[in-house]
């Protein structure tokens, strides 16, 4: 059984992220029982002056520092519960201390599996803007759709203002499912719930879409990992040049 490294970035999606994999694990190997997880996390604070700037290298050294701390601690990999910071994990730079499972191919491996064809994205305005999801689905064959006109702006001020806060409005859960009212309309058939906060907000109940929750997805993954049942992990930062 392999130890699992949580690279935190932000608190809520990597507690959630926690929680997950602890409850993956006793459903599969008995109460009480899962793998081994090291939970590691620099303030996002420290990085956030770095994300307005533009400065993945600042960022990406940020996270290395996290990955070497987390190898440390014995981990054989390492799992990122923020989907932002993977555009930073991808950046140049010297290898990360341990391997890693990259949150965006493992949603896109789950799209694929269900038969998903035009996938909607909401994550903070880095993610919707950025490659990684775009990357992951045009890889295989998906098509990429984000909200438009100010409803970036909305889904990004929930994300920073309230739930990485651990605040939960009704009114901010109307206005996301308004959004994915939308991309549903615009033929999108799944929406990526693509910052690990927005379950919390928005639970596959509510949603008009199928949701593909990148949390979860991640936590299920590591804990597939874990227990050997995923192919060796060899991706260590950078760009991705194939599935990871």
């Amino acid at each position: 059984m392999q130890h699992i490294g949580i690279l935190a970035h932000s608190a809520e999606g990597s507690a959630l992220c926690y929680l997950t994999a602890c409850h993956e694990g006793s459903r599969r190997l008995g109460p009480h029982q899962h793998p081994d997880i090291t939970l590691d996390v620099t303030a996002m604070g420290a990085s956030m002056q770095a994300w307005r700037d533009g400065d993945l290298a600042s960022i990406r050294a940020t996270l290395a520092e996290t990955a070497r701390r987390l190898a440390a601690s014995g981990c054989d990999f390492f799992v990122c519960p923020d989907n932002t910071a993977h555009i930073a994990l991808e950046a140049a730079g010297p290898p990360l201390a341990i391997p890693g499972l990259h949150i965006a191919e493992v949603v896109a491996e789950k799209a694929a599996a269900e038969g998903h064809g035009t996938i909607g994205v909401l994550g903070t305005r880095w993610t919707m803007d950025g490659p990684i999801y775009r990357d992951a689905f045009a890889r295989r064959g998906q098509e990429f759709r984000i909200p438009e006109a100010q409803d970036p702006e909305v889904i990004d001020r929930v994300i920073f203002d309230e739930l990485c806060n651990g605040v939960i409005r009704e009114q901010s859960r109307a206005e996301y499912v308004r959004i994915i009212h939308w991309l549903a309309a615009q033929g999108c058939d799944a929406v990526v719930l693509g910052c690990t906060e927005i379950p919390l907000l928005t639970p596959p109940e509510a949603s008009p879409l199928p949701t593909l929750d990148s949390t979860r997805l991640l936590a299920i993954a590591a804990v597939d990992a874990a227990m050997g049942l995923r192919a060796a992990l060899s991706w260590r930062g950078g760009p991705i040049t194939g599935a990871a």
